[in-house]
C-alpha cells in the first residue's frame, strides 16, 4: 500500500483533548442529567451540577477510549458556527404592536424584550 492511500488516524490523546458541548438538565424528582449529544449514548446523572459535570467528563473519556479501541468513528465536536444569532420572524401586526408597547413600558428595545420572552419560555 502506498503512503498516499494510508490515512493516519489521530491519536487517542487528540480525541481526549477535544472540548465537546455538554447539556445539563435538572431532573423533576431531583438531581441532574448531563449529555454530550455529539457522542451518541454518552450521558450520566448526579445529585449536584458539579458532581454531574465530573461524571460526564469521566463518561466522555470512557466513551472515546472504548470507541477508539474498537476502531469506531469518533465524531468531532459540533460548533455553533451555523447559528448567526439573527432570526427574521413574521407576526400579526396586533402582536407586534402589543410587544412594542410592552417593551416601551419596560424601557427596553423591542429586540431585548423578545429575547427576554424567548429565554424565559425556553
Amino acid at each position: 500500500m502506498s503512503k498516499l492511500n494510508k490515512i493516519e488516524k489521530p491519536s487517542l490523546e487528540y480525541y481526549l483533548s477535544l472540548q465537546y458541548p455538554v447539556t445539563l438538565y435538572p431532573e423533576p424528582e431531583g438531581g441532574y442529567v448531563a449529555q454530550i449529544k455529539d457522542l451518541p449514548g454518552c450521558l450520566t446523572q448526579g445529585e449536584t451540577p458539579e458532581e454531574t459535570i465530573a461524571n460526564i467528563n469521566e463518561a466522555r473519556e470512557l466513551w472515546i477510549e472504548t470507541a477508539y479501541e474498537a476502531g469506531d468513528d469518533i465524531p468531532l465536536p459540533s460548533s455553533d458556527d451555523s447559528y448567526s444569532g439573527r432570526l427574521l420572524v413574521r407576526m400579526p401586526k396586533s402582536l407586534h404592536r402589543r410587544l412594542a408597547s410592552t417593551a416601551e413600558c419596560e424601557g427596553v428595545s423591542l429586540n431585548q424584550y423578545i429575547v427576554f420572552l424567548l429565554s424565559a419560555a425556553s
